[in-house]
């Protein structure tokens, strides 16, 4: 049987500071601009998350949509909705770009959609701006 892909979109506002903790505020503000100001700024990221697997029979589904919904909420929204990205344990060593965002949703979700479904997680993309978007994952 052919597989399917289903994507699905989902939002949350959060705030990060564009700053290594390895370099010096002035190369901050060189490598990152006005990203690295220290009181921060804040996004509505728009998530999208595919999965991609063979239809079920019975329901006619690859994954049942509430089965992501559900697990996006408490495992991404829960943890990175109205937060400062900075002060999440899962960005102590990573910048939290939009770029470390994605693989970070990729690593959380990628065992979860394993573990609840038959499908596979096959991409995220991070739509961080309306001019910037980053995808982790297959491409088609």
């Amino acid at each position: 049987m052919r597989p399917v892909r289903l994507t699905r979109r989902f939002r949350f506002p959060a705030a990060h500071v564009l700053a290594s903790r390895s370099l010096p505020d002035a190369e901050n503000r060189r490598v990152f601009g006005k990203c690295s100001n220290p009181n921060g700024h804040g996004h509505d990221y728009g998530i999208e998350v595919s999965v991609e697997g063979s239809v079920d029979p019975d329901s006619g589904r690859v994954v049942p949509p509430a089965l992501l919904e559900s697990l996006f909420d408490d495992e991404i929204r829960e943890r990175y909705s109205h937060r400062m990205l900075n002060d999440l344990e899962r960005f102590a060593t990573r910048v939290p770009t939009a770029e470390n965002i994605a693989l970070a949703i990729f690593d959380d979700l990628a065992p979860l959609v394993a573990l609840h479904s038959s499908a596979r997680l096959t991409k995220v993309r991070v739509v961080e701006t309306s001019k910037n978007h980053f995808d982790v994952g297959e491409n088609r």
